[in-house]
C-alpha cells in the first residue's frame, strides 16, 4: 500500500476514534461553553464562536504533536 493512503486510512480512524469519544465524554465536558466562549442569542438567530474551546483544543494537540515528535527521535 502507498504511504499517502496509510496516511489518509490513519487520518479517518483517527477522526472517527476522536468522533466517538466526543459523544461519550463531550456529555461532561463543558466544550463549547468555556468562559470566553463567545454566544449571541436573537430572535430567529444564534452565533457560537468558540474561541476558547478552540485554543484549548490547539494547546492539547500541539502537547499531543510535540511529545509524538519527542517519542520519534529517542535513540
Amino acid at each position: 500500500m502507498q504511504p499517502v493512503a496509510k496516511t489518509l486510512i490513519v487520518i479517518g480512524v483517527v477522526l472517527v476514534v476522536a468522533g466517538v469519544l466526543w459523544q461519550w465524554v463531550g456529555r461532561w465536558l463543558p466544550l463549547g461553553r468555556l468562559p470566553g466562549d463567545i454566544v449571541i442569542r436573537k430572535e430567529g438567530f444564534s452565533f457560537y464562536f468558540p474561541i476558547v474551546t478552540s485554543l484549548l483544543i490547539s494547546a492539547v494537540l500541539t502537547l499531543l504533536g510535540w511529545l509524538w515528535s519527542w517519542w520519534q527521535q529517542r535513540p
